[in-house]
């Protein structure tokens, strides 16, 4: 049976209100993993190319241990992040990932050899994987249905402005340290993951947690008047409720059961169509992409910059969009964008139009997944998914995510590099198929996709989950 949905849930005032500000500012300090996380992600794109030439790998070995190491780690985070952010509570998980970028961060940056330096991109992989669990799960639960989508959005914006400042530390550190560059790109990422960590000393445990894993009714209505709830007696009630209900309509430790067959199938096609777009391929390779356009080295690397700065203006796009227009129609928007921009730049390389004509379509293809994609994959993920398995679910979906796009990241060198790649005469069918993908999000989008935007997450939950 389907119920209609209720919005009107009691609910922590908008965020024009003056006592959100506490509400916005946890926010910040949670969605600051994403900050880390794109930093963390996009800093390997300058190390790339110096790396290759020091340890002399293949392609293959490149790919798999120094380029997509970091990505396994995520992928290994994603999947088992969710069982301690279900167990032991978002904030802690939130901490341990600032631990994690901390190690990593140094760890890479004094490897004496391939095989040290993949293990500690990995720990910083397990952190990205596992922030993509928590950060997002922790957000959705303190923020309001109005301010949910801007709120969620937070992470995502901070993922692109660290991917801007990773491409502009890379630029800016290139030939500072002579053949040691690459090790003080990745090394600098240490200094705002210590930051991190001790801001989230600061901020409150999950009160939905706390209802759903601790039944702690004091601690709960604390952490809601701290939020700004105006009524968090009625709030708790609310959210009991659902629980309640969310028990009643079966065993909710059986996560792959018939009732959740339509949150799973929505969580995995959003995250199967984000990787399959290109974006990570784009990111982590976007120097080698421009140079094979004939850009020369340092040029590349600076127009990655512009990569990155578009990423960060269209995100604030995307953040002013996600609560009026919702997320079903950002994603239609960005599909249409994906396959008029990634069909331009396989055209592109397949007519030799030239390295500024490429660019511009490599720059709307950035917008579109900023407003798109971008802006809705992490708040729609940590949204569907009722109180009780929330966390298990966007482990399910970032797992599907980071899953791909590891696989993306590990196949492209075979694919993309100009003396052994399959494509080495010209790359243009990678984008080509790309855009094909982007079609088929289409679709997806028009046909399956619900509205969730303005819907408290106990309605939600009456919604899509099947009694």
């Amino acid at each position: 049976m389907q119920v209609p949905f209720d919005t009107k849930v009691a609910a922590p005032t908008d965020l024009g209100n003056s006592s959100s500000s506490n509400l916005f500012g946890i926010s910040l300090i949670a969605a600051l993993a994403g900050f880390i996380f794109g930093f963390d992600t996009v800093v390997i794109s300058g190390a790339n190319l110096p790396i290759k030439e020091l340890w002399h790998t293949s392609p293959w070995f490149h790919g798999f241990f120094i380029m997509s190491m970091a990505l396994w780690g995520t992928v290994v985070g994603s999947v088992f992040g969710g069982i301690p952010t279900q167990k032991y509570g978002r904030k802690k998980v939130l901490l341990w990932i600032g631990i994690l970028f901390s190690i990593s961060a140094l760890g890479s940056a004094f490897a004496q050899g391939p095989y040290m330096f993949s293990f500690f991109r990995f720990i910083g992989g397990l952190g990205i994987g596992v922030s993509s669990v928590a950060a997002p799960t922790y957000i959705s639960e303190i923020s309001t249905p109005k301010t949910r989508g801007r709120l969620g959005a937070m992470y995502q914006f901070n993922i692109v402005f660290g991917i801007l400042i990773a491409f502009l530390s890379n630029y800016f550190l290139q030939g500072q340290g002579g053949t040691n560059d690459w090790r003080w790109m990745l090394g600098v990422m240490a200094l705002p993951s210590v930051i991190y960590t001790v801001m989230v000393f600061g901020i409150p445990e999950s009160p939905r947690w706390l209802l759903s894993m601790k039944k702690d009714l004091a601690g709960a209505k604390t952490v809601m008047t701290r939020l700004g709830v105006p009524n968090p007696d009625e709030e708790i009630a609310a959210i009991m409720a659902s629980n309640e209900h969310e028990s009643r309509v079966g065993n909710s430790s059986a996560f792959f059961s018939s009732k959740y067959k339509t949150v799973l199938w929505l969580a995995f096609m959003v995250a199967f169509f984000n990787q399959w777009s290109g974006i990570n391929f784009i990111l982590y390779y976007a120097p080698e992409i421009l140079e094979r356009a004939g850009l020369a080295a340092k040029d590349s690397l600076f127009n990655s910059i512009a990569i990155g700065g578009t990423n960060l203006l269209f995100t604030f796009v995307g953040l002013y969009l996600i609560d009026k227009a919702g997320r079903k129609t950002l994603l239609t928007i960005g599909s249409i964008g994906y396959i008029i921009s990634l069909s331009m730049v396989a055209w592109a390389f397949y007519s030799g139009a030239g390295a500024e004509f490429l660019l511009a379509f490599l720059l709307l293809f950035i917008a579109s997944h900023a407003v798109g994609q971008g802006a809705v994959i992490w708040v729609f993920i940590s949204e569907i998914f009722p109180n009780k398995v929330r966390a298990t679910g966007q482990s399910f979906g970032a797992s599907v995510h980071w899953v791909f796009a590891a696989l993306i990241t590990l196949i492209t060198p075979a694919f993309l590099d100009k003396d052994h790649g399959i494509f080495k005469d010209n790359p243009w069918p990678i984008f080509g198929f790309f855009a094909f993908m982007m079609a088929l999000q289409l679709l997806w989008v028009l046909t399956k996709v619900p509205e969730t935007k303005g819907v408290s997450l106990e309605a939600l939950e009456k919604k899509l989950i099947k009694e």
